[in-house]
């Protein structure tokens, strides 16, 4: 039997606070002795709209890092960009409101044993993930370097915070608007070849996702991805959120994202037949 959510509970959780960064919304929800169950790549599943809303189905959000402490337990962090309708929702809940939440759900990052050369590439608020896994890579001794990408300056999140948290941080904008013009992925071969990178971790547009494996496929280098299909029920029952993946063997299947995933080794992942039906 699947270990994937043995840890999953369903609670009502209070928001601690809700910030406007930017573009998005910080959110530190009080969560208690779960903080300690959380790691890097777990997401929530959030029960949006309130008591009498038509949105039915949960809605599923990154972690971006989760802190403990003696007098709560403990407490995550979620950035959420105000698109749709369930996320505005959740936006605009104040500070002492609470939340029907399942946490923690779906894989997380695997984390290396011995210190390597880790390279983080993040695009938009996807990369928000990545920062509270920097904090553990660094608390196992590896060098951490990141790569930031967005379309343009207004959607790159908190990049100081990023700065803190890693060796040393690139920012791309498609536009110039902020760091270097040009996309995200365009100086990862000769970063894999100066700084002897043994892993990739990423999050954000699939797109994206997809070239970095392309770069990565035939390397040395683990491309360790957190995919971004839509997750209606976030535990692995509606099967919206498939993708096709092979195994070993090169069998594909058509594997859970939420339950398989989010995160996922990228040379698995077939890319050129994301969105058919196999």
């Amino acid at each position: 039997m699947s270990t994937i959510n043995k840890n999953a509970t369903q609670i009502v959780a209070t928001v601690v606070s809700n910030k406007r960064v930017g573009q998005y919304h910080q959110l530190i929800i009080n969560i208690g002795e779960l903080a300690a169950l959380c790691k890097p790549g777990n997401f929530v599943a959030i029960n949006v709209g309130g008591e009498n809303s038509r949105m039915i189905l949960r809605r599923a959000f990154a972690i971006s890092r989760v802190s403990t402490n003696t007098i709560s337990g403990g407490t995550l962090e979620l950035i959420v960009a105000p698109h749709g309708q369930g996320s505005r929702w959740l936006c605009s809940q104040s500070e002492g409101s609470t939340l029907d939440i399942v946490v923690p759900l779906g894989t997380a990052f695997g984390i290396p044993t011995e210190p390597v050369q880790a390279l983080l590439v993040g695009g938009g608020y996807g990369s928000a993930p990545l920062f509270g896994l920097a904090e553990v890579l660094n608390a196992k001794g590896c060098r951490v370097d990141m790569l930031l990408g967005a379309s343009t300056a207004s959607k790159i999140y908190a990049p100081m915070e990023g700065k803190r948290a890693v060796n040393s941080l690139r920012i791309y904008t498609e536009d110039g608007s902020m760091g270097q013009s040009g996309r995200v992925t365009e100086p990862i071969k000769a970063l894999i070849e100066d700084m002897n990178i043994a892993v990739i971790y990423s999050c954000g547009p699939m797109a994206m996702l997809s070239a970095i494996d392309a770069i990565t496929r035939g390397t040395h280098v683990v491309h360790q991805c957190a995919v971004e299909e839509s997750m209606a029920c976030g535990i692995g029952i509606c099967m919206t959120c498939v993708l096709p993946v092979a195994d070993e063997s090169g069998n594909i299947f058509m594997l859970r994202s939420c339950i398989d995933g989010p995160v996922m080794d990228g040379s698995f992942v077939q890319w050129d037949k994301v969105g058919e039906v196999l």
